[in-house]
């Protein structure tokens, strides 16, 4: 019998786990998996609360079904029947401008337009900001290869307009990050292709646009119709996978070290224990894998530690719909650091997906944080809920109290992209692949959403495995 440490309850070490007991047993390979958590619960920042009628998601509320991870995984847990789309009938995005919510134009996905009509008729961007991206076909193409800023990227194509009124808060919204330092290659790479193989990001967008027939040519903002959920909140993922994993899950199992025992590991808890397993996979934020190493692998746990990350919060509420005079029916907003807000974004579950709030009543959510906004995550929870609710009277004119507020934090929960990321991480996976019998898998690597976590934990497993099961 073989055995198996994965440290980490998110769903990356949740899809790692279940990923190792499929394989050993199709192969009926004799093959113990223990999940170490350092906390009281698995699955990281996908939580849900369901009470009252209403899911209520404290971390991410969908993910990107392009990316096939995510879906394959559910449907091989049976989870199929149980995953919703988005309501098409709300599927627009919104953007604050003066102190007003504006309907991103349609056809605009994250920083450029596939067509400029809707650009032109928005009042989104000032005569000159129009005339800017207008512009962005004839802009010469960047030769360099090297990895570039976001509004290095922006600014170059299409104007400090485009920057400050759409990309930096649609960017925030996804990574939380300052967009001096985040990653295009890491982050955006289809744009950097466009320009490279088209010369332009607009033309390159109409290219994507033609191919897609215009399936979302009245879609504003991200394109939504590619989101899915669960009929009963995104927590149904993890706990799916807890049940199925069951006794080889050991909560409040917090690694602080890790050796070699012969040729083995030997994992040092924080309270004193060990453990021991032929293989380990770590993950766990790349910080926290940093202290793991260490002692084994001093130069992988510096570039390890050299990842970044900042703190955000989700503030969701509950209102009665006579609450608003006439509330936006849009998926949501996004709000950028120009306009000097306390919020980063707010949402309206029961807009995008349906079963998430009683008849009659609205669940919102507000994001709160990250690298643009560090100041809000010193409030203590009324302060931010009442910070927030200031934000929704201005905005939406909502002056109601909600119904009841729930507040969750995740201090050092989204690992910044920043420029120069991808070669960081190929030299960390070159120091790590000089670990034996380990692999390390995350948010912190190669992609930050659901279906890129899964991937990366399955993949670790699919490595592990092979090492275990390969003939000696």
């Amino acid at each position: 019998m073989r055995r198996v440490a994965v440290i980490g309850g998110g769903i990356t070490g949740l899809a790692a786990a279940y990923r190792l007991r499929e394989l050993a047993a199709a192969r009926e390979f004799p093959l113990a998996v223990q999940l170490l958590e350092r906390g009281a619960r698995c699955g990281g920042a996908l939580e849900t609360i369901r009470r009252d009628g209403f899911v209520i998601e404290t971390g991410a509320d969908s993910f990107l079904s392009e990316k096939v991870a995510a879906a394959d995984l559910a449907r091989r847990l049976g989870l199929g029947a149980e995953l919703i789309p988005t309501r098409e009938i709300y599927r627009k995005t919104c953007v604050v401008r003066a102190g007003r919510l504006v309907e991103i134009p349609a056809g605009f996905s994250l920083l450029a337009p596939a067509h400029l009509g809707p650009v032109f008729r928005s009042p989104l961007f000032s005569p000159i900001g129009k005339l800017r991206i207008a512009l962005e076909p004839y802009v010469a193409a960047r030769t360099s290869s090297d990895d570039e800023s976001l509004d290095s990227f922006v600014t170059r194509r299409l104007g400090r307009e485009v920057l400050d009124r759409v990309a930096q808060a649609l960017a925030g919204g996804i990574y939380t990050a300052d967009p001096k330092r985040l990653s295009m290659a890491a982050t955006m790479p289809r744009f950097v292709e466009m320009e490279r193989r088209y010369g332009s990001v607009v033309k390159g967008m109409r290219a994507a646009e033609d191919a897609r027939a215009a399936k979302s040519s009245d879609v504003s903002g991200a394109r939504w119709s590619l989101f899915q959920s669960f009929r009963n909140g995104m927590a149904t993922l993890p706990e799916t996978l807890a049940t199925r994993l069951g006794a080889s899950i050991r909560k409040d199992a917090e690694v602080v070290a890790m050796s070699r025992s012969g040729d083995a590991w030997r994992l040092a808890l924080a309270s004193g224990e060990s453990i021991d397993a032929d293989a380990v996979i770590c993950a766990a934020p790349a910080h926290a894998v940093s202290r793991i190493v260490a002692g084994v692998a001093p130069s992988a746990a510096k570039l390890l530690d050299a990842i970044s990350y900042a703190s955000a919060a989700t503030v969701n509420l509950t209102y009665r719909e006579s609450d608003f005079d006439g509330p936006p029916r849009a998926f949501g907003f996004v709000v950028p650091a120009i306009e000097g807000r306390r919020i980063i974004a707010g949402s309206f579950s029961s807009f995008k997906f349906e079963g998430r709030a009683p008849a009659g009543a609205i669940l919102a959510r507000a994001f709160v944080g990250g690298e643009m906004s560090r100041d809000m995550m010193q409030l203590g929870d009324a302060e931010m809920a009442a910070a927030v609710r200031d934000e929704f009277r201005a905005l939406l004119g909502v002056s109601a109290a909600p119904g009841f507020t729930e507040v969750r934090r995740w201090p050092n929960s989204m690992p910044q992209y920043e420029v120069g990321h991808l070669a960081r991480v190929a030299e960390i996976e070159r120091a790590v692949a000089e670990i034996p019998a380990f692999a390390i898998a995350g948010a912190a690597y190669r992609g930050v959403g659901i279906p890129d976590c899964i991937r990366s934990g399955e993949s670790a497993a699919d490595a592990i495995f092979a090492t275990l099961s390969a003939p000696k």
